[in-house]
């Protein structure tokens, strides 16, 4: 028997994920839910789901067992303490929260509940983290020295036209969330390879000057002055890390990693991976290895494949494809083959009730740091200490 998933908002980011959900094969039942009656009913018809709901009240009614939110980035946290308290398991969209009281809530609530909870980092599945992950278990690196991350997405790419859909005639007062509220593409690379977590902080940020005025508004919610923040941190096995989440920047957009270790390290640039060593001889190229394009479904599954399309989409030769149901080939992958393994680790928790990866307190140590350091970059890069809600119990 398989679960019931409701899926609430159901905009462009959830138009990766509907597809997904529904072909899983322990997946019984999908029920779709926004507050936009039109569009709930054309996304209705676009993936042939006729169980719709017009609210997250009414779909916590429901007889689901979990809900998957996907909504706009404020409404994570209180949303996903909602479903849980309702009796639901719950995946969420990135950030899981935007406040410290808010995740520390979300923490609460898993432990009270006994709820699944699992926030849908991608960064996770990118190909250079699960390279690093295997390298780094195996013990390549050594002891870690210093890792990098960062996220750069300037707003003219999408983001001006994100908002406005979003907020409507107000979406100028809306704009321009402190960058690293949103830290989880960037911290969760290092954390989830090296499995240390951010003890301190030292934030700064650079104070935006663009003509559009738009951080400087006396009437933005967020009374937040900078499009780019950067934080260094200390982290629990003794290494540092730098973690950047630029808005305002002349580039054509990544979310990246580099980690040295005392014995070899991962490094990358703009159309360039590599693992390097002390040894210049045995440095390696890894652009083709992590380089994602589709793969021919194995020979022994074609017979079961259900599209016409054999190949998995967008994955790369360090995913682990066999792992996956076969009933996702032919299915829109994402995020640098990300979307699948989300879903599938979701799923199977629910299924199994086990912990799945990227859990509610790897979610919080993805998270809390960026907010921390925010209030580090207002008072002028103090160095401030990071609460830790702890690991699964």
């Amino acid at each position: 028997m398989g679960i019931r998933i409701g899926i609430c908002g159901v905009g462009a980011f959830a138009g990766s994920f509907i597809p997904l959900f529904k072909a899983h094969p322990d997946v019984e039942n999908v029920v779709l839910c926004d507050l936009d009656a039109e569009k709930l009913a054309s996304r209705s018809e676009e993936f042939v789901i006729p169980d719709t709901c017009p609210s997250l009240d009414a779909l916590c009614a429901m007889d689901v067992d979990a809900i998957a939110i996907i909504t706009q980035h404020h409404l994570h946290g209180p949303q996903a303490v909602q479903a849980l308290e309702a009796g639901k398991h719950v995946y969420s969209a990135v950030p899981s929260a935007i406040t410290l009281e808010e995740i520390t809530k979300l923490v609460e609530t898993v432990e009270k509940t006994g709820q699944i909870y699992m926030i849908g980092e991608t960064s996770y599945y990118y190909p250079c983290a699960i390279y690093c992950r295997s390298r780094f278990q195996s013990g390549d690196f050594g002891h870690i020295v210093y890792g990098e991350a960062e996220y750069y997405h300037d707003y003219i790419h999408g983001m001006y036209d994100v908002a406005k859909w979003r907020h409507g005639e107000e979406w100028e007062r809306y704009f321009g969330m402190p960058p690293l509220f949103y830290p989880t593409h960037s911290t969760s690379m290092i954390v989830s390879v090296t499995g240390a977590h951010v003890t301190h902080v030292s934030g700064m940020g650079f104070v935006d000057r663009h003509e559009d005025n738009l951080y400087a508004r006396e009437d933005n919610i967020w009374k937040n002055p900078f499009s780019n923040e950067t934080m260094l941190c200390r982290m629990s096995d003794g290494s540092v890390a730098r973690i950047s989440e630029f808005r305002r920047i002349g580039h054509p957009g990544t979310v990246g990693m580099r980690l040295y270790g005392t014995e070899a390290g991962y490094e990358e640039q703009v159309n360039s991976k590599s693992w390097i060593t002390k040894d210049r001889a045995s440095c390696e190229d890894l652009r083709q290895a992590l380089a994602c394009r589709d793969i021919q479904v194995e020979q022994g599954q074609m017979a079961k494949v259900t599209s016409e399309d054999g190949t998995h989409k967008g994955v790369s030769s360090v995913h682990d494809v066999a792992r996956l149901p076969i009933d996702f080939a032919g299915l829109p992958n994402g995020h640098n083959g990300s979307h699948q393994f989300l879903v599938d680790d979701f799923v199977k928790a629910c299924v199994s009730g086990c912990t799945p990866p990227n859990d509610v307190w790897s979610a919080a140590r993805y998270l809390i740091p960026g907010l921390v350091a925010h209030q580090s970059a207002l008072n002028h890069g103090e160095l401030m200490e990071v609460p830790d809600l702890g690991q699964p119990r």
